[in-house]
């Protein structure tokens, strides 16, 4: 007999539920709005472009950026990333990246690569993820000209030494790019502490907002080529993109409702505080994997110095297929959450679960500990009748 409840333990995709400040200032706009920004001199349209501009802002702060115009608004963190890759590197490039990048890392590499375009080395963490700094650079070539790394694997959720690689590139003059798809909003994250050239943001996730918006952090002086090129709403007399930034880098209508609700989602944060978020996320994630490993023939992967580690757990049922119990998970409990390989496949390779994947569990800061003990409870109900 099926539960009636519906438990949803996939944040690491998509967090869910929104704050309800997320919700309302949406659609506000779609209902009220509904202008583009920058395009016209009436009213609802300067009314879009303040939600632009304060959107960047709040993101720029929130992130710390140095300057507003560092923050590029994008689709999604898979946006971001093409943009950087495909706007930095060229013809006989060398690209440092490891194996627990995401696809959206490892499809635009593997499309570069076609033809000779550049060439790569992948360098691998231990199976707990965690990398050591000396593997990045002893990959490093005379032409290598970027190192791209996850600031926190979507698998087993590893935090990356990103400060330390971010030093390194600096030293060799390497464009460092960041995928900080999983941390921006769960973790303290600051770019002028970590400073990279590059790194990627997704809405959708810890930053609360919905989804259609992303964004890149490019550094100021850094120059990469524009992924899309179009309107803009300033210097139109030109037939070549505004070399200005933003601009340079956001052709096309904004997703103005989605910048709203992302403006909410980091205010949201930021009247939370990002160190109570984390304290909530961890103690979760550390009752997942006490009670995960008490449940005979399950094997959990990753570390359990949840200190290094975001709110992701990884783990498989001996005997079980990960695509199978997740189906029972839900069918019959109702628990959402995520099954196969991720798409990071290479991740998989190193914690030695390809190629059937993981079940993966990753709460957010709306869970709470009475649903926690339900999942862990359902899970050990399907074990014994399982066997």
């Amino acid at each position: 007999m099926k539960d009636n409840r519906s438990i949803y333990f996939d944040n690491a995709a998509t967090s869910w539920p929104k704050p309800e400040e997320v919700y309302e200032a949406a659609g506000k706009v779609l209902r009220y709005s509904g202008s583009n920004p920058g395009r016209s001199a009436h009213t609802r349209s300067i009314q879009a472009e303040r939600i632009v501009f304060e959107a960047r802002e709040r993101a720029a702060s929130f992130l710390g950026a140095e300057f507003p115009e560092e923050i590029i608004f994008t689709l999604n963190a898979t946006d971001s990333l093409n943009m950087a890759i495909k706007g930095v590197l060229e013809q006989g490039d060398h690209v440092i990246y490891t194996s627990m990048e995401h696809n959206s890392v490892l499809r635009p590499l593997g499309s570069q690569k076609e033809g000779g375009g550049i060439t790569t080395t992948m360098v691998s963490p231990d199976a707990d993820g965690f990398l050591e700094v000396e593997k990045v650079a002893e990959a490093i070539k005379p032409e290598t000209k970027m190192i791209i790394c996850t600031h926190a694997s979507n698998i087993i959720g590893s935090i990356m030494p990103a400060a330390a690689i971010a030093n390194l590139a600096k030293e060799k003059d390497i464009v460092f790019l960041l995928d900080a798809a999983q941390t921006a909003g769960s973790l303290p994250l600051n770019l002028q502490k970590i400073r990279p050239h590059l790194a990627a943001f997704t809405g959708h996730k810890s930053l609360l907002g919905p989804p259609g918006v992303g964004l890149l952090y490019v550094c100021k002086g850094l120059h990469i080529k524009p992924w899309r090129e179009g309107g803009t709403g300033s210097s139109s007399e030109e037939e070549r993109q505004p070399q200005l930034m933003p601009d340079y880098l956001e052709a096309g209508t904004m997703n103005t409702p989605g910048l709203a609700g992302l403006n909410e989602g980091i205010k949201f944060i930021q009247e939370q505080g990002v160190s109570t978020i984390r304290q909530h996320d961890l103690y979760l994630l550390n009752m997942l994997r006490e009670g995960l490993k008490k449940i005979e023939g399950t094997t959990v992967y990753g570390s359990d110095d949840t200190s290094s580690s975001v709110a992701v757990v990884s783990f498989t049922v001996e005997g079980m297929d990960s695509g199978e119990l997740g189906y029972i998970l839900e069918e019959v409990y109702g628990i959402l959450c995520r099954t196969g390989l991720h798409c990071a496949p290479q991740a998989h390779r190193t914690i030695g679960t390809f190629p059937q994947g993981t079940v993966r569990f990753s709460p957010g800061y709306f869970n709470t500990e009475e649903e926690v003990e339900y999942v862990l409870e359902s899970l050990r109900k399907i074990t014994v009748s399982f066997k």
